[in-house]
């Protein structure tokens, strides 16, 4: 049932019914509020995409030839498309076999499975298609969990 202070914390910000005594993300999942295996927060998951996206812009100018970021002439609607592709191709092998991307990697971060520590082959091609198309990926719970984590059952959580 939706009560007052359902309304009131919508318009106070996402925060102001996890701000509570006791209340932190990723408690529902039995995750710890701080260090190694705690869920991640936005701006260091935000800083590992960022990475990768570099890498796999990198990776699409060796291979496939699509202009740099901020390069003249500019990349084309279906260039880009190509460094989505070499992005998700990226992110489904790594997520899928090692549990982390080079972003992840660099910046202490894990995909972990909620039914178990190791992300199943469905959980990472469920993950990578939904981050791929990126509006899942910017609507979260409390629990800081976006769309494309709460579908196969994954959380992302800190390492360091």
């Amino acid at each position: 049932m939706v009560d007052r202070k359902d309304f009131g914390s919508w318009l106070e910000g996402p925060r102001a019914r996890t701000n509570a005594e006791g209340q932190y993300r990723g408690r529902d999942l039995g995750m710890p509020p701080h260090g190694p295996g705690s869920v991640a927060g936005f701006g260091i998951r935000l800083a590992g995409v960022l990475v990768d996206w570099t890498i796999a812009s990198f990776i699409a100018r060796g291979l496939f030839g699509v202009p740099l970021p901020f390069s003249q002439p500019p990349a084309s609607g279906a260039q880009g498309f190509v460094v989505l592709a070499v992005f998700g191709v990226m992110h489904l092998v790594l997520v899928g076999t090692v549990g982390f991307t080079i972003g992840h990697r660099i910046m202490g971060l894990q995909v972990r499975s909620l039914v178990g520590d190791r992300v199943l082959p469905l959980q990472a091609i469920a993950r990578t298609v939904l981050l791929c198309l990126f509006l899942p990926a910017v609507v979260w719970d409390r629990d800081g969990r976006g769309l494309h984590d709460k579908v196969p059952n994954t959380v992302i959580v800190r390492t360091r």
